[in-house]
């Protein structure tokens, strides 16, 4: 498999995390989204929206948007699961994991940040204040629903933490207040001292 992302992508950090988890041997290839290689015309070859990250499978197919690419994994790939057996406990788990894919990354990703400064000529101190307002509303619901063992849902890891982790490790680079968000924080170490998360971290990839 080959993997086309950015190292600091969440997207495709996300996948990266789910590959790890499940043992899934891929190859890293960078685009590098400050110099717009998503825009260039191999990568919008393999995906029409010029966006990371794009899954190419063993077979040579090409997968785009990060919960398809990572639903499919789920559904080719079973072994490691990343939702529980019981369907009403997936669908909590695909709630958390659509707090962030949904109603928070969308806001804070790297085109619309730019929209903001280039487009609208929003400052960057307002633009930080958008940031964090988005983050810390979408946090604070993610707070209140996390359990107290250290993962976002049940004993282990599940779908919900491939998406949480990568949102927080952008919030810390932000700069985000994160003090009472105890849950979230615990959920990360924990997350973090796992060696699938830690291979799938940002500033291990090749293109760091």
């Amino acid at each position: 498999m080959k993997l086309f992302g950015y190292f600091r992508s969440s997207a495709a950090y996300r996948v990266r995390i789910a590959l790890n988890l499940k043992g899934i041997k891929y190859e890293h290839i960078g685009v590098n989204l400050i110099k717009s290689e998503q825009r260039s015309e191999a990568n919008l070859a393999r995906n029409g929206q010029g966006l990371v990250p794009t899954l190419q499978t063993p077979k040579g197919q090409f997968i785009t948007q990060s919960t398809a690419i990572l639903e499919w994994l789920e559904e080719v790939y079973p072994a490691n699961a990343l939702y529980p057996e019981d369907a009403m406990q997936r669908a909590e788990v695909r709630a958390l994991a659509n707090t962030i894919a949904c109603d928070v990354h969308p806001l804070n990703n790297l085109r619309v940040l730019n929209y903001l400064t280039e487009n609208l000529n929003v400052e960057s101190d307002a633009k930080t204040t958008w940031y964090q307002h988005w983050i810390d509303l979408g946090f604070t619901s993610i707070e209140k629903s996390l359990g107290q063992n250290g993962f976002s849902f049940g004993d282990d890891v599940t779908m919900a933490d491939v998406y949480l982790i990568p949102q927080v490790y952008n919030a810390l680079r932000f700069k985000q207040p994160m003090a009472k968000f105890d849950k979230i924080m615990a959920v990360y170490d924990k997350c973090n001292g796992i060696q699938a998360f830690k291979d799938a971290a940002p500033d291990v990839q090749p293109d760091a």
